[in-house]
């Protein structure tokens, strides 16, 4: 079978692709709106979700496990809600901008790479070097050399999801979310890209898996310590690119309620589950580039220094300690959302154009003085 995919390269990006998605990203979103609930109800010292249950048939067993359930009653909920379309939408258009916010995210998973390379014929194998393999598969959908280029193409594309659901649905307040989300969004875009310059710099290469390896299992050469500032203005730009509290101005309640306030059913359920998958993105991009990737500190081709493993149990290992470092990175996330307050437009438009951008480019110049300095020594 392994040796049928090597061969087999787009049916084997294919399955990797659906692999990721089905069994970690579209898990992770769906109990991410339980965690967050859950979250938010401890930090305000409620109970939360808890009532949600499941009943074992033949042994008549009632199972609450704290309401983690309660998802599976929203995807029901929305699934068998009524799909209202008011009158005088842009029905192209409005059915359209759901796909626009969900696609792109979706298909950015491709470049991120979830495990070290599977060495083919050697998988029980105690192996020190992946040299030996007279094959390997990767953990990772497509390997490009433009992989942060990509990114960024597709994450541009999201901001027609936004705009396009505002436009087409006919109402002033939708309209007026679609136009703080767009000019949102493309303001902290600049930011995000300037911040990873200095990483590109460092690590000589725009092809995630390769700035994976470049740190190594050492946490002392991940990108966190190496680009600090780099990492903060990342995480602020990109948690602002998502929408969500305390940049979550296109969904003001108070004052909008969003530029999805027309939809309804499934299409109000793609926007709802695209925001929690853009998080679950983020906290990918930000283990790759600034946390070591999939790396175990200490942990080597043949395992550990006092332990040695084969050679299936290392890739296992790696793969989840990544998704650890991954529901770690979304529950700061959801740590930040009911911590702080909600910027106001001004100050967030502010603090992206006057603070964020000069840092950003401050970080390129020392980056790449850093860079000359070394390459001289």
């Amino acid at each position: 079978m392994l040796d049928f995919l090597v061969e087999h390269t787009a049916l084997a990006a294919f399955l990797k692709m659906v692999f990721l998605l089905l069994a970690f990203v579209m898990p992770l979103a769906s109990l991410s709106t339980w965690a967050e609930r859950r979250q938010s109800a401890m930090m305000q010292d409620r109970l939360g979700p808890n009532r949600a249950e499941v009943t074992i048939p033949g042994l008549g067993w009632t199972l609450r496990l704290w309401g983690i359930t309660h998802f599976v009653a929203d995807a029901l909920k929305m699934a068998f809600k009524e799909d209202l379309v008011p009158s005088k939408v842009d029905r192209f258009l409005y059915g359209l901008a759901p796909v626009m916010a969900i696609a792109p995210v979706l298909i950015t998973f491709a470049i991120i790479p979830f495990g070290s390379d599977l060495c083919v014929g050697h998988m029980t194998d105690v192996i020190s070097s992946l040299e030996a393999c007279r094959a390997t598969i990767s953990l990772q959908v497509v390997r490009l050399d433009i992989g942060l280029l990509f990114y960024f193409a597709l994450a541009s594309l999201a901001v027609y999801g936004t705009t396009l659901a505002g436009w087409s649905s006919y109402n002033k307040w939708s309209l007026l979310g679609g136009l703080r989300a767009s000019s949102q969004m493309m303001s902290y875009e600049v930011t995000m890209g300037l911040s990873l310059m200095g990483a590109f710099l460092y690590y000589g290469t725009l092809e995630p898996n390769a700035m994976v390896v470049a740190q190594g299992e050492n946490p002392l050469n991940w990108g966190l310590f190496y680009q600090p500032l780099g990492f903060i203005l990342f995480l602020t730009a990109a948690i602002a690119e998502t929408k969500r509290a305390p940049f979550d101005l296109p969904e003001g309640e108070p004052e909008l309620i969003g530029y999805f306030v027309e939809y309804s059913g499934m299409r109000f359920g793609i926007f709802f589950l695209a925001e929690f998958i853009e998080t679950i993105f983020l906290a990918g991009i930000v283990t790759t580039i600034f946390l070591g990737g999939w790396h175990v500190p200490g942990l080597h081709e043949d395992g550990f220094s006092f332990l040695k493993l084969p050679h299936i149990a290392v890739v296992l290992t790696r793969s989840a300690v990544w998704g650890l470092k991954i529901l770690f990175l979304c529950w700061l996330q959801l740590l930040i959302r009911w911590t702080l307050p909600r910027f106001r437009p001004d100050q967030l438009m502010r603090m992206g154009w006057k603070q964020l951008l000069p840092l950003s480019l401050l970080n390129i110049v020392l980056t790449a003085a850093w860079v000359l300095w070394r390459s001289a020594h």
